[in-house]
């Protein structure tokens, strides 16, 4: 369970200036920022451009989950977008340091974002939002899922990669005009359909689906995401003596699935309760256990 409203305290902005290397002058390379001052220049290219990356990372009782993969696959948006290589060891300290300025948080929610910065400077610019997680325990218990249309072929990442399928923008308008439109028909999530009829992920969720003893996720090279939550479970579940691996699966696998569910860093585990009027099994104890592994708790 997240902090109630009354105790939440204010954001804390770790600034990482230019984020590619540290500063030459020898000064620290990032600091704890005062949050209601202002620090984002109205000139930065995420501001006029939307041309940025970014990545969320959940910390449980203090402990960040898959600081390392989330910080490669920033890297991986990064050269997918021409951005400089962000400095990784530097931006692991600043996540460091702003879970520290939370103590005593149970579920913290830490966004890194990474942009081209101001326009014809040439000096990226970086920044850490840590807050208080909203309270996801109802999403947690399930959710009604409708299905999208992306527009786009699964052959679209290799056949078009300026579109950026697969890598993780700032310009997220797209994904929220998504989630609108399932609450519009009384879902609280939704998931892309591929042109070619397969499944992709959610607007800001990793797929998850269990067919007996296999599991499945949608393949990267179909344009989604490497999920960070997906990855962990895999290797957890591998080591349970699992199966678990990539496969294009249409709607119709979903449905007729043994359960699905939807994955992130601070949601955890979302089990499927319905895909359109499709209802699917929910097995809470399995979901526990992978909120247990995704949270460090197992």
């Amino acid at each position: 369970m997240t902090s109630s409203s009354t105790d939440t305290p204010a954001p804390v902005l770790v600034l990482v200036p230019g984020a590619a290397g540290a500063p030459a002058d020898g000064s620290a390379p990032f600091h704890v920022a005062d949050a209601t001052a202002p620090q984002l220049s109205i000139t930065d290219l995420v501001v006029t451009r939307g041309d940025g990356i970014f990545e969320t990372i959940g910390a449980f009782d203090g402990t960040p989950i898959n600081v390392g993969p989330h910080l490669a696959r920033l890297a991986r948006s990064a050269s997918l977008l021409g951005l400089p290589a962000p400095d990784q060891e530097v931006i692991a300290a600043a996540v460091d340091a702003s879970i520290e300025a939370h103590a005593d948080v149970p579920e913290l929610t830490i966004r890194v974002m990474y942009t081209r910065g101001i326009e014809g400077a040439g000096t990226p610019t970086c920044w850490i939002d840590a807050h208080v997680s909203d309270d996801w325990v109802p999403y947690r218990a399930g959710i009604r899922v409708a299905t999208l249309d992306r527009g786009l072929a699964t052959t679209a990442f290799e056949e078009s990669p300026w579109l950026l399928q697969g890598a993780k923008t700032l310009s997220y308008a797209v994904n929220m005009a998504a989630v609108r439109e399932a609450k519009s028909r009384g879902a609280q999530d939704a998931l892309f359909v591929a042109t070619d009829g397969y499944v992709l992920e959610g607007p800001t969720s990793t797929l998850l689906v269990r067919r007996g003893d296999t599991y499945l996720t949608t393949p990267v090279s179909a344009g989604v995401l490497p999920g960070t939550c997906v990855g962990m479970l895999f290797e957890a579940l591998q080591k349970e003596g699992h199966e678990a691996r990539e496969q294009l699966m249409s709607v119709e696998d979903v449905a007729t699935s043994d359960g699905a569910w939807l994955l992130s860093s601070t949601r955890l585990a979302a089990p499927i309760t319905h895909l359109d009027d499709v209802e699917l099994p929910v097995d809470a104890e399995l979901t526990a256990h992978f909120e247990a592994i995704l949270t460090g708790r197992a």
